[in-house]
């Protein structure tokens, strides 16, 4: 089977690189490991939340971001080394062009934004976010990744030939040069060659293989016993072993985008599939006796990765989130499109009406599907159930109740008299309006009215890898020597987001859906020699 374009991965990635290379006239194989109803691979289940920057929507609510002011965040943040070359390249240009060949490009497609940026991965001290860029497609990433599809399939015509549940094995060489690979027909067995003059590996990261997740892991971090998946087990890093043995270098294998706050899906696709929620700020996020975890109190929306190292290093794989029905009606979320009904379908009604009065649904929904999403109207009664869960008796009702009379403590002399770094973060959040919108005002836990009770026991989940092979800013997979191999390009996850690596060690958040269509566009241009 031959073609000019071979892609390797249905992905975001891989999907836009198909689309930009058909759109300037060549003939492209797209072949993918999964099934055809799964054609977009992680982002046809993803949020659909892209970090952004200098656009109309932020102009409009008075958002004075550009790239110059992104780029330092960036840098900070990530914490990207002054070795980190290529890594910084795709920073800058990452900062400088998601507005023209993201924001706006998408806007071209008949995508939409909703009407608001939110503020997320602020820092613990400021030193994350500096201003709100996270914007949020209108339909989540599910709808994003459907009209790239239906664009694709549009340009292809019987020049596009899509294979799907087939594995590749082998990468080729002719003459030096990448020249196709050794694909397998899961389904029966068979062997399929492509050849092609350019590859393009778009088969996302590591993330979904907990071994390779383990031996890469970081010896100076904290590494929980048990993890939940939030990947997909096909993101096994076969084929960047593959590339390695061809003299591509593999860069900070050891960085990924993992979340504190997972549940096991109560429906799982895969074994050890996780659900990654959006942790409720107003929750007392407590270790696997019931306490507190401190002295810092554990709040979401500030640094994830620091809540992962810490929520790692607690004595037991997983710990407890402590609200009330008020708490979690208003501030419970679920990243992913699956459980994002309102905004993925485009209700925008129903979408308001939930933000103004509480997302009930959904805690029903949980209360009833997972096992992990505990409800009493005493503290007592949850207590028992957290042990029954947890198979110990490591919760001590008066230890949980000691745990909300300290919290509820700060609200006993009025507002003027809280001290808890919680609650300063909470009433700091709630300085920026769509983050107001959905962070209760601070209340006692055990207000009247409140309840029931809520537990939720979470875990690590894994989810991206920050690192990747070494490319440069046209997406070619670069040798140890910083040459390109010819004929092979890199795109999205698979590439960490290009360069190997270019959030460093900690992502602005958002800047993965934006980093694949970045990276897969360069490629396109760079294979097709056109602007």
């Amino acid at each position: 089977m031959q073609s000019d374009v071979l892609v390797i991965g249905g992905g975001l990635a891989g999907i836009v690189t198909a689309l930009e290379c058909l759109r300037r006239g060549r003939s492209v194989s797209l072949v993918d490991r999964d099934t055809p109803d799964r054609l977009g691979g992680l982002a046809l289940w993803a949020f659909g939340g892209m970090a952004l920057v200098g656009t109309p929507l932020q102009a409009r609510m008075k958002v004075p971001d550009t790239p110059e002011i992104a780029l330092r965040d960036w840098l900070r943040f990530g914490e990207l080394g002054a070795d980190d070359h290529w890594p910084r390249r795709w920073a800058e240009y990452y900062v400088e062009q998601s507005r023209a060949q993201v924001y706006d490009w998408l806007l071209a497609h008949g995508l939409k934004f909703m009407p608001a940026v939110n503020w997320v991965e602020r820092g613990l001290q400021g030193d994350g976010n500096s201003l709100p860029r996270y914007h949020v497609v209108w339909g989540t990433a599910r709808e994003l990744t459907r009209r790239m599809i239906a664009a694709l399939r549009e340009a292809g015509g019987n020049r596009l030939t899509l294979l799907h549940g087939h594995r590749v094995t082998a990468l080729e060489r002719s003459g030096g040069n990448v020249s196709g690979a050794v694909a397998v027909d899961e389904a029966n067995g068979k062997e399929v060659r492509l050849t092609a003059p350019v590859v393009v590996l778009a088969m996302g990261g590591i993330n979904g293989s907990h071994e390779q997740v383990r031996a890469h892991w970081p010896q100076d971090r904290p590494l929980p016993a048990t993890m939940l998946n939030g990947a997909h087990p096909y993101a096994d890093g076969a084929l960047h072993r593959l590339v390695a043995g061809l003299g591509g270098q593999i860069t900070h294998a050891g960085e990924m985008w993992n979340y504190a706050a997972g549940f096991p899906h109560p429906f799982p696709h895969f074994d050890g599939h996780g659900l990654s929620t959006i942790p409720c700020k107003s929750a007392l996020w407590l270790n696997h006796r019931g306490e507190r975890i401190g002295p810092e109190p554990l709040v979401t929306g500030f640094d994830t990765h620091w809540l992962c190292q810490r929520v790692a290093a607690q004595d037991q794989p997983w710990t407890w989130h402590l609200l009330n029905w008020r708490i979690a009606a208003k501030e419970f979320a679920i990243s992913g499109a699956e459980h994002n009904q309102r905004i993925r379908d485009q209700q925008f009604p129903l979408f308001l009406k939930e933000t103004l009065f509480g997302n009930h649904r959904l805690v029903k929904q949980m209360a009833a599907e997972s096992r992990h999403f505990l409800v009493d109207d005493t503290l007592a009664g949850l207590a028992a159930k957290m042990n029954a869960l947890a198979g110990t008796n490591d919760v001590r009702p008066e230890v949980l109740q000691a745990t909300a009379d300290a919290f509820d403590a700060n609200f006993a002399g009025g507002d003027k008299l809280h001290n808890d770094d919680q609650l300063r973060r909470i009433l700091h959040a709630r300085q920026w309006g769509p983050d107001k919108l959905r962070t209760c005002k601070p209340a006692p836990l055990q207000q009247r009215g409140a309840g029931p009770f809520i537990a939720i026991q979470m875990q690590l989940i894994t989810r991206k890898s920050l690192g990747g092979l070494q490319t440069d800013l046209q997406s070619r997979v670069l040798d140890a020597a910083g040459q390109p191999i010819a004929g092979l390009y890199c795109v999205g996850e698979a590439a960490g987001f290009g360069g190997g690596g270019a959030s460093g060690k900690r992502s602005l958040e958002g800047t993965f859906l934006p980093g694949c269509i970045l990276t897969a566009r360069a490629a396109a241009r760079s294979i097709a020699g056109s602007p």
